[in-house]
């Protein structure tokens, strides 16, 4: 039986195939609780008084890129690596443009490379990641190198065992 909502094993991915994530509006709590637990008190992120007259180079509630990418990175999680992804090995990022409370963004995904590692059963995934806003502009764009499970080959599917 086919096990709903699991990940893509790194054999099952092509080089140089795109997908796209959901959607996912950036909303004013969630900055306020993604600043708070992380202690990322900044005044940019905490005060919509401070504006370019105070040095500003963003006016508005401006959420920290790192929420933007982990958001995105659940969005992954949910999709594409669960029970499949093994290990976030490396990221390289750029931030291009700032998101604000309001704005919704998603992911489009290119297969950059895959290759088998040396123990088999898993192998090496590396993607492009362009998360974009709603008007079409990329804001982050980063590369992500992740070991993931291969495909078992039996027809089986790794899933959480369920007791009764």
């Amino acid at each position: 039986m086919r096990t709903v909502g699991r990940g893509f094993y790194w054999d099952e991915l092509t080089v140089g195939e795109k997908f796209k994530t959901l959607n996912r509006t950036i909303t004013d709590a969630d900055i306020v609780n993604f600043i708070g637990v992380t202690g990322m008190v900044e005044t940019i992120f905490t005060d919509l008084s401070f504006d370019e007259h105070h040095g500003a180079a963003m006016v508005g509630r401006v959420a920290p890129a790192a929420l933007t990418y982990t958001i995105i990175e659940g969005l992954l999680c949910q999709s594409t690596m669960q029970t499949t992804g093994l290990a976030l090995l490396e990221v390289e990022k750029k931030i291009l443009k700032p998101v604000k409370a309001g704005d919704t963004v998603h992911c489009v995904v290119e297969v950059l490379s895959t290759r088998e590692t040396t123990k088999g059963g898993r192998g090496i995934v590396t993607t492009g990641n362009s998360i974009v806003n709603q008007d079409g502009d990329t804001v982050i764009y980063y590369k992500a190198t992740r070991m993931m499970r291969g495909n078992p080959g039996d027809g089986s599917e790794i899933a959480p065992k369920v007791e009764g």
